[in-house]
């Protein structure tokens, strides 16, 4: 649904919220092992992140990559998925037809219309504070083991 470099969006994202929660700013390199992405695809996922407004960086010794605390309630899945894959989850056609409308409408397009208003919901309502605070504590997770 989602391209890898959105998946890895998302993932980074969590993971320096979760820090960010703690008060810590991650190095792009410990955002890339804790993700598995490799870490030059990690540094230009973060950089557009940061050019967005979705996080923060600072150089330096104690420098790295951080959410304020205030925006990390106020940040919401669909920011990230827009940042980097733009509204196309939101658009076009279940089977990938160039031509699938209302009018003329695929094979599945009434039933993958209802599963995309869901998934427009959610990540319009999941926060980056309830994804980080479920990892905090156990209930979820961002790497297998």
């Amino acid at each position: 649904m989602f391209s890898k470099s959105c998946n890895y969006a998302i993932k980074a994202t969590i993971f320096i919220a979760q820090q960010s929660l703690q008060e810590n700013k991650v190095s792009f390199v410990d955002i890339a092992k804790e993700i598995d992405s490799p870490t030059a695809f990690t540094a230009k996922i973060l950089q557009i992140l940061v050019k967005a407004g979705i996080i923060e960086s600072v150089k330096g010794v104690n420098g790295g990559f951080y959410i304020p605390k205030r925006k990390i309630k106020k940040t919401f899945l669909v920011q990230i998925v827009d940042a980097i894959d733009g509204d196309s989850v939101f658009q076009g056609c279940g089977l990938g037809l160039s031509h699938c409308s209302e009018k003329h409408p695929c094979p599945v397009h009434d039933k993958f219309k209802s599963i995309r208003n869901q998934l427009a919901y959610m990540l319009k309502t999941t926060n980056l504070e309830e994804l980080a605070l479920g990892i905090k504590s156990g209930e979820t997770f961002l790497k297998t083991l």
